[in-house]
């Protein structure tokens, strides 16, 4: 759709008056600014006169070409170029390890000094959590992306952590209760000796891991979450004492890998699992053959994106025996580890800030996530969005997100709410349209278990505390934190692998334990402990 055609949906094409502007209106017309983005991820592409964001530019007097990593691209050479060459984007999204380096080496302005003109960046976060992302020199480079929610979490779909199970597994069983990391396996276990393969006589997978370089937590975080902590990820952390502990040589880590090993051994598990890459991973996924797995959400869903309903994953809060409250569900995280910053390349800071702040104007961000009145969404006679048949199909459409949809999702949003407090901030956490977007077989699933949302299959999010998720911590290089975490990590990287493919499993396990208790691992614990302290003082 050209942004002609939609002009009749509008009531006007002025320029947006932002809470911090001054108040003119300006022909729409005029000049737009254009600035450069790179974002250290992959992203999609959307066409160079995508309707929003055309519309986007004229309200607000700026737009922003986004660049993606490239998959054939090496991100640390791609962020190592930049500070060698000193030249950057106006605005940059790197990874943890590498937004340290850009602010070291001076990549970033200090977003403090201009933000008491900008109020919607400067009220994003709160005091206590804008100096959680301080700097040694006490300035501010970074806006945490994803980790802002609007009056309350509204999430339906699970994007994070999970023990998932195919749709057609639970209902060949019946919807059984599933609770306990036995159970799980259990199910899979009998479904797969009552159907070994699938229509076309292709066995199925029983249960998948990916283990590789680049994503290991599907394997070694899982005894975190099995005894009922949520995901501080390198660590679980006790609420009263703020100690954080380790968990990797815990009881629940012995029967966690001896499981594993057990169902490896009994052909559940893939056993190609620890040589696959992560595309190798993702294609045995898109088969649909693949019963069950522990992964993030948004790691693997895209790859499972055109599987047939009965194919869907439902996310299952597993635990190590019963009577424990899993807390696999969170509010959106604050990570303080890396954010999007704008560069010393910028010619234009002000009119920089300024697309920020207006980019998180209640207007734009509707814009944004829901799209253009009438065209996009409907409003009842309550104030609630709500998708025509039509409108929810074509919002689906990958072609037409390309050329009509600009979400602008690296750049600062809210997850919860919408800024009218009657709607969520977008269509796919709205629980109505939601529900009667499902499937057939996922709406007999959440049926028999009596939700909605898949969300509902886990805990309710309660308030995040002060410290959380402590991964988003590393530990400064070349200090006794850094180099036991570097252990730590080699160590279990070699091991658990051959623990679970192990004909004796007790051996290994032992052998491992006797390795690991060679390692420095206290000093990076204490660290930890000294950084889970250091962020619960700032909320004081």
């Amino acid at each position: 759709m050209n942004l002609r055609r939609i002009t009749a949906f509008l009531m006007s094409c002025t320029v947006l008056v932002s809470s911090a502007g001054c108040g003119k209106k300006e022909k729409a017309e005029k000049d737009i600014r254009v600035y450069t983005s790179f974002f250290g991820a992959r992203g999609n592409e959307i066409s160079k006169d995508n309707d929003i964001q055309q519309l986007i530019a004229e309200k607000t007097g700026a737009m922003c070409e986004e660049t993606w990593l490239d998959e054939r691209e090496d991100l640390n050479t791609v962020f190592s170029d930049m500070m060698i060459s000193n030249k950057y984007p106006d605005f940059l999204v790197p990874d943890g390890e590498n937004c340290r380096k850009l602010i070291k080496s001076g990549a970033f302005i200090p977003l403090d000094n201009y933000w008491d003109k900008y109020p919607n960046i400067k009220n994003f976060y709160s005091e206590s959590e804008w100096n959680r992302v301080r700097s040694d020199d006490g300035h501010i480079y970074t806006i945490p992306l994803f980790s802002s929610c609007y009056l309350h979490d509204t999430a339906t779909n699970h994007n994070d952590e999970a023990f998932w199970v195919q749709v057609r597994v639970l209902e060949w069983a019946g919807y059984p209760e599933v609770n306990t990391l036995d159970e799980y396996f259990d199910l899979i276990e009998s479904y797969i000796e009552a159907n070994s393969t699938n229509e076309n006589g292709e066995n199925f997978i029983g249960y998948e891991i990916l283990a590789n370089d680049t994503y290991f937590f599907s394997l070694d975080n899982p005894p975190m979450f099995l005894d009922g902590y949520p995901n501080d990820g390198n660590c679980i952390v006790d609420p009263e004492t703020l100690e954080a502990k380790d968990y990797n040589l815990s009881p629940t880590a012995e029967k966690w890998f001896k499981k594993l090993n057990e169902e490896y051994k009994k052909g559940i598990i893939d056993p190609e699992c620890f040589v696959l890459t992560s595309d190798q991973y993702y294609e045995k996924l898109a088969t649909g053959n693949v019963l069950g797995m522990v992964d993030q959400n948004w790691n693997f869903n895209g790859a499972v994106s055109e599987l047939p309903p009965e194919c869907t994953y439902i996310p299952l809060s597993i635990t190590i025996e019963d009577g424990i409250q899993g807390q696999y569900h969170s509010i959106a995280s604050f990570n303080d580890s890396t954010g999007l910053g704008i560069t010393t390349s910028c010619t234009d800071i002000e009119g920089a800030l300024q697309f920020l702040n207006d980019l998180l104007s209640p207007e734009i961000l509707t814009l944004r996530f829901w799209g253009i009145k009438d065209v996009d969404y409907k409003i009842d006679e309550n104030g609630v969005f709500y998708h025509t048949e039509e409108q929810a199909k074509q919002w689906r459409d990958a072609e037409y997100a390309k050329n009509h949809i600009c979400l602008y999702n690296y750049f600062p949003y809210y997850f919860g709410m919408n800024q009218d407090g009657i709607n969520a901030y977008c269509p796919s956490c709205q629980p109505s349209e939601f529900y009667k977007t499902r499937s057939d077989d996922v709406k007999r699933c959440f049926d028999a278990y009596g939700v909605k949302t898949y969300v509902e299959f886990l805990n309710e999010a309660s308030d995040n505390p002060a410290w959380f998720p402590m991964w988003s911590y590393s530990p400064p290089e070349n200090t006794d934190s850094a180099n036991a975490a570097n252990q730590i990590n080699e160590l279990k990287h070699r091991y658990l692998p051959k623990i679970v493919m192990s004909d004796d499993f007790e051996s290994e396990w032992k052998e491992y334990k006797e390795a690991y208790g060679k390692t420095n691992s206290q000093a990076y614990f204490d660290d930890l402990t000294a950084e889970v302290k250091r962020r619960k003082t700032l909320t004081e």
